[in-house]
């Protein structure tokens, strides 16, 4: 194993990972390597959180606004792409921070993707003219009779995961969790995970007041903007569906801030579902720096 050492901080949204990750890297004197897949998209900035102007400038981050919205991204080829910058980062740093709360981008890091059947043009294409026209939730309930392992554990709100895994089942005739086979494909760094634990009225306050000021510093002018692309699977994304169905008149201002909360609040349900089934990872409350530090000191000597 070499010397370098990843620390991952998981959670679920408006949690606090954010700065919990700057206070951790400032210690190391380490990088911050997002495991977010919105974040990564440029022209988001409020609606994904991203970093503001002087966090990013207090440390150096990566994959944080670095893609056009129009890039297909998969989960693959993040973890192609962040394990090559890892091994630059690691040549200068001993310490890492992985920072995010997608848990496939954090599997991808740390434990490798599965081998998954080629992508069927005429199916994908397929299957996204019946997302045009049947919407979401129509596919996500035939991803739940053909796979129901598989849609209780997926984003239902993310097309990109749900149509893959549609896809998958109606090509092999097999479900998509079939191929997920659980092979952890060795690492040559060291891997701490730490989550960010917080009492659940506690992180609802948190998301609620999030939305509030969010929506204060212009939310729905950069949704504006991003209206002509909202087909895109990068917007496909709590915060920017609610008011597109506000542009279209389907609700009213009031109801779809209402509707971004509520969504966001389910969403970080799910995120917390995910992570509390990786028995690697270590809960503390988001000011606990000083215990977190301890910990990972302590990892790393073993």
């Amino acid at each position: 194993m070499s010397s370098g050492r990843l620390v991952v901080i998981v959670g679920p949204t408006a949690s606090g990972k954010t700065d919990l990750s700057i206070r951790l890297a400032e210690h190391y004197r380490a990088p911050i390597l997002s495991t977010d897949s919105r974040q990564i998209y440029r022209g988001m900035p409020i609606g994904t959180a991203q970093p503001d102007a002087g966090q990013l400038r207090r440390v150096e981050h990566h994959f944080i606004a670095s893609l056009d919205i129009t890039r297909e991204f998969s989960c693959g080829q993040f973890e192609t792409e962040a394990l090559a910058l890892l091994g630059r980062l690691f040549a200068e740093h001993e310490t890492v921070i992985a920072a995010g709360g997608s848990g496939l981008y954090v599997r991808a890091l740390c434990e490798g993707m599965d081998d998954l059947p080629e992508a069927d043009a005429a199916l994908r294409a397929a299957l996204a003219e019946r997302l045009r026209r049947e919407g979401l939730p129509a596919l996500v309930e035939e991803l739940g009779r053909l796979d129901p392992d598989y849609c209780d554990r997926v984003d239902r709100d993310n097309p990109a995961r749900v149509l893959r895994a549609l896809e998958v089942c109606l090509q092999t005739g097999r479900p998509f969790s079939a191929y997920r086979t659980g092979v952890r494909r060795k690492r040559d760094f060291g891997i701490v995970k730490l989550g960010v634990d917080l009492p659940r009225e506690v992180l609802y306050e948190r998301i609620d007041r999030r939305v509030d000021l969010m929506m204060e510093a212009g939310l729905e002018a950069e949704a504006r903007a991003l209206y002509p692309f909202r087909h895109l699977n990068a917007l496909q994304t709590v915060g920017y569906k609610e008011l597109f169905a506000y542009f279209d008149g389907t609700c009213t201002r009031e109801e779809a801030v209402a509707l971004i909360k509520r969504n966001t609040r389910r969403y970080a349900k799910r995120q917390l579902t995910w992570f509390r089934r990786d028995g690697e990872i270590r809960w503390f409350a988001p000011d606990r720096t000083e215990e977190m530090i301890s910990c990972i000191d302590l990892a790393f000597r073993k």
